[in-house]
């Protein structure tokens, strides 16, 4: 994503789950000078999330993409996608905001052969300008059954061990299969609830 345009001060970010936010990310925007809104999928209306000039990141939740008869709201919510990608609006994918994303790019998302979960290191790409190449070494938090295929002109950034697609860029657009976000209350909410 191109950090030298100058973005509004307010992120948007699309939940699908109460307990899943911006988590550690949070604190980070507020220490940039941003302020966060949210949007519940399935409950408010996401035009102004997937509408905003500015970055609106899309968080996860325990739903597949394919899973539109259970959960309607995802028609609506990959047609807004699909506009805002087209727009070449910053946005940011997490977890199944990256799945949103591949699939609003026109790549399958499907079960894995495996679920990740759990702490290890990623393989970053060496492509020029990676964003993600401070993660070098450093382990991240996988929590997901699902998986994707690359879209199209997206550029992979890194993989894992078990994923090939663990982060993509498409123009403006970075997708995360993994977790950056979690912080110590976010992960015993998790284990709570699973």
């Amino acid at each position: 994503m191109n950090t030298s345009i100058s973005l509004p001060k307010t992120v948007y970010a699309i939940q699908h789950l109460a307990f899943e936010d911006l988590g550690s990310l949070e604190d980070i925007f507020y220490q940039l000078g941003f302020r966060v809104r949210y949007f519940e999928a399935g409950v408010d209306d996401l035009k102004p999330a997937l509408n905003y000039e500015g970055l609106t990141i899309i968080l996860g939740g325990p739903i597949g993409v394919y899973e539109t008869e259970d959960y309607p709201f995802l028609i609506e919510e990959i047609e807004g996608l699909k506009q805002r990608l087209n727009a070449n609006k910053p946005t940011i994918g997490i977890c199944l905001g990256a799945q949103l994303i591949a699939h609003a790019l026109g790549a399958k998302v499907y079960a894995g052969h495996q679920k990740e979960i759990g702490w290890s290191p990623l393989e970053i790409k060496n492509v020029d300008q990676n964003p993600l190449s401070a993660l070098e070494n450093i382990h991240v938090l996988h929590w997901h059954g699902d998986t994707f295929d690359l879209p199209k002109g997206a550029t992979r950034l890194v993989h894992s061990e078990s994923y090939p697609n663990q982060a993509f860029q498409f123009q403006s657009a970075v997708g995360l299969q993994f977790h950056l976000e979690v912080n110590d209350e976010m992960i015993n909410l998790w284990l709570d609830k699973a």
